[in-house]
């Protein structure tokens, strides 16, 4: 009797899953034996199945859909050893489909993903707050995109693997823009310059540099002038070689350098207008750069420009320093390629 009476106190306990057993349906929660996954959340047919939320050791987890047994659908997940966390989509396990992406080192995309990997359309920001909109193929800028960075500097054209390459247009903040073709994140090719002070460089541009390349500028005329402080003056300049040699064209199809379009050109000697003081100094590369030429999500060799004022004796764009991201600048010698004379003017 004693023995009927516990089978049947036994018969009214709730009905619990076999020891090292998955449940079988409904809610339940599972450790694994290797004690690394530990699962909590919807069953069927003893598979992870509906709403649910798997833990890992190391402190990642996953939190969402499950299909079959399968991290597939919308869901959320955390890498504790990056700190990176997504929340979309899933498939098999990995992000694929739209999504957000938040990095522990600061910044996020959101977009499309293909196994993990940013591909197609969306947008990144990075640490600096640099963003990219546009096409991504492999986790890489790549095809048509548009970025601005963080000085200030737009580029929307063609990327090829986190390069600029193709064809593009750079807009720098101080006015000054880029048309034409780019390889490996520097103007190469047919491309036109248009710098703020209004002078205009069209023609070939090999690795950044113009193709033909005057070493230095020459001012012709007195070596002293009576000028008034606030009131303009002309000056006539040539692009010399080292030798002192005037720099020329082989033909119509080389580089010119000439000022952006205004009345009152004269020849034979084309004269350069300058508010007083008289001395203007240029000096340096004009080279074109994409910011973490080291590392595409990583700032690397930098520099900062300064313009010429009216109230500035000279005018000068000088070196990089690190910790500014210009896409163009000026260093070393003066590399402008042009024809026998150019003219800008200013005032």
């Amino acid at each position: 009797m004693a023995f009927a009476s516990e089978g049947r106190a036994t018969s009214c306990l709730p009905h619990r899953e076999l020891p090292g057993r998955p449940p079988r349906d409904g809610y339940g929660v599972y450790v694994y034996p290797n004690s690394f996954f530990r699962y909590e959340g919807e069953w069927r047919g003893g598979k992870k199945h509906g709403q649910g939320k798997l833990l890992f050791k190391d402190g990642s987890y996953y939190e969402g859909d499950f299909v079959d047994g399968e991290i597939t659908g919308e869901g959320c997940r955390h890498w504790a050893l990056t700190g990176n966390t997504y929340t979309g989509q899933f498939v098999l396990g990995e992000p694929q489909g739209h999504g957000i992406m938040k990095y522990q080192a600061g910044g996020h995309y959101e977009g499309e993903l293909f196994r993990g990997l940013r591909e197609g359309h969306g947008c990144l920001v990075d640490a600096d707050g640099q963003v990219y909109w546009g096409s991504f193929h492999d986790n890489k800028r790549h095809g048509q995109g548009q970025m601005v960075f963080r000085n200030g500097d737009k580029y929307e054209g063609n990327w090829v693997r986190d390069q600029r390459q193709g064809h593009g247009m750079l807009r720098l903040a101080d006015g000054s823009t880029y048309e034409g073709q780019w390889h490996s994140g520097v103007f190469s090719g047919q491309g036109s310059m248009a710098h703020c002070s209004g002078v205009i460089y069209r023609g070939i541009w090999i690795n950044g540099h113009p193709m033909a390349q005057a070493t230095r500028i020459a001012i012709l005329g007195p070596e002293v002038m009576d000028t008034a402080q606030g009131s303009s003056l002309v000056l006539t300049v040539q692009l010399q070689q080292d030798n002192g040699e005037v720099a020329t064209m082989d033909s119509s199809a080389s580089p010119t350098l000439c000022p952006a379009p205004r009345p009152r050109a004269q020849s034979p000697g084309l004269p350069w207008k300058v508010p007083a003081p008289t001395h203007c100094s240029l000096t340096g590369t004009l080279v074109a750069r994409l910011p973490g030429n080291t590392s595409p999500a990583v700032p690397g060799a930098v520099g900062e420009q300064s313009e010429a004022a009216s109230s500035s004796p000279t005018s000068t764009l000088g070196p990089h320093h690190q910790g500014t991201t210009p896409s163009c600048f000026w260093r070393a010698s003066m590399r402008w390629a042009a024809g026998p004379e150019a003219r800008t003017t200013g005032g």
